[in-house]
């Protein structure tokens, strides 16, 4: 148990900033990666064992770019079906998309580079997974949309983080998946993508 000790602090810590200290203390999530490198240092973990490997990420790319074309299509024609795409130029489209990639790869890091590593060091594989993607689920409340779509995309995350050990792939598919996630899904739904106090916000 002491094993999960760490990771559920973290875990608290983040949860803690997003309800109270961004709006009070705006840069103390500074603390976060500080303790998590912290964490690596600690236990001998590289970039490299974490799984930020450039090396084969263009062969892994080609294999999971045509699910990720056959995703985009059905959810944007989805969204032509319903009317709810939302009115975007290419180039609004391209810095729309942007910011998703970086924050998809912060998200997966996070949710397999360090919660999902320390949580097979105390559980099994099965287990690990499965609350790993749950505390990425609860990380986005209040929004129901986000809960809801979050949980069984962050346990098929870690699925593919055991097959790739590849964080860039990762964050690629976080990042593409999201943005279609906001091009697609209506405000009244999805509230802007917001969580923590920012979902009660007019959006």
């Amino acid at each position: 148990m002491r094993r999960l000790l760490e990771p559920l602090l973290i875990f608290a810590l983040i949860m803690t900033y997003i309800w109270k200290l961004r709006s009070v203390h705006p840069y103390s999530w500074i603390l976060i990666p500080a303790l998590l490198l912290v964490s690596h240092i600690l236990h001998h973990e590289s970039p490299r064992d974490l799984g930020f490997v450039s090396h084969g990420l263009l062969s892994l790319l080609k294999k999971i770019t045509p699910l990720l074309i056959l995703i985009a299509a059905a959810m944007l024609s989805t969204g032509a079906l319903f009317h709810t795409l939302r009115p975007i130029d290419f180039r609004g489209a391209v810095f729309a998309l942007a910011p998703y990639l970086p924050w998809g790869l912060a998200q997966q890091y996070m949710l397999n580079g360090y919660l999902l590593k320390r949580f097979d060091a105390a559980l099994s594989p099965r287990v690990s997974a499965l609350l790993a993607a749950l505390l990425f689920s609860v990380a986005h409340t209040p929004n129901p949309f986000l809960m809801s779509v979050t949980f069984p995309l962050g346990w098929c995350a870690t699925l593919l983080y055991r097959r790739t050990h590849n964080l860039y792939l990762l964050g690629i598919a976080h990042g593409v998946i999201g943005f279609l996630l906001f091009l697609v899904v209506p405000d009244s739904i999805s509230h802007h993508l917001r969580v923590g106090p920012g979902w009660y916000r007019p959006y």
